[in-house]
């Protein structure tokens, strides 16, 4: 019994140095693929339909400083001041959900980047768990301007489209250095569900939406990573 505690204890410790190891060690390399991107891959393939990856990595020097404003203006506007979480938003969003209404979201730019980078995304207590954890480490290791930065990078903008990157030369030919107010914005309010609203073409939500988020966006002003 003894010896069987020991080996627990030294796998969780393992496991403990082994995601603040990939932690660090993504803070400086771009993130190329992330469990959530395989499990699209992987029902793409279920479903018979061929599956074109496109994702181009860039810095965040040289992505049009419209496109963070506008997702902090849609998605988070206390992310420059959390860290990691936003108590309020949480409660609210689950006063609502215990309603038995349409399930709202209260998670932070930072709880998403988790999401998306170290887990597949299912809708567990178990992936929350693990979203939390490492929410914790990037604030602690990355920094607001690297959680941003890879969030951009690897955001979900359409079937098989990752980062404002590729979804910026899919959609309007151009880089994400090039993005305007408004296609930044328009890329804002697709993100709660990108395969569902269109970017190009987009319907009343959307442009409703991106209105919205146009107008929050003057209302935050620029934001200053240190």
């Amino acid at each position: 019994m003894k010896k069987t505690g020991s080996i627990i204890l030294w796998v969780i410790l393992g496991c403990f140095a082994a995601s603040i190891a990939w932690v660090s060690l993504t803070k400086f390399i771009s993130v190329a693929y992330t469990p959530f991107m395989l499990k699209r891959s992987i029902e793409y393939k279920m479903d018979g339909k061929d599956y074109e990856f496109r994702k181009d990595w860039v810095s965040i020097n040289k992505i049009s400083k419209n496109m963070p404003l506008a997702v902090v203006a849609s998605e988070d506007n206390l992310f420059m001041q959390h860290h990691g979480f936003d108590w309020k938003s949480i409660e609210m969003a689950r006063k609502h959900n215990a309603k038995g209404k349409k399930i709202h979201g209260g998670s932070t730019i930072s709880q998403q980047t988790a999401k998306n980078v170290f887990t597949f995304g299912s809708r567990t207590y178990i992936r929350k768990s693990i979203e939390a954890y490492f929410t914790i480490l990037i604030e602690l290791i990355w920094g607001k301007e690297r959680i941003m930065e890879v969030y951009l990078n690897v955001v979900e903008l359409g079937n098989n489209i990752y980062g404002v990157e590729a979804a910026s030369k899919h959609y309007f030919k151009h880089s994400a250095a090039s993005l305007n107010r408004r296609e930044a914005a328009i890329f804002a309010a697709v993100l709660p569900s990108p395969r569902k609203y269109r970017v190009v073409d987009s319907g009343p939500y959307v442009t409703l939406r991106t209105s919205q988020i146009m107008r929050l966006m003057e209302c935050i002003g620029p934001l200053k990573f240190e």
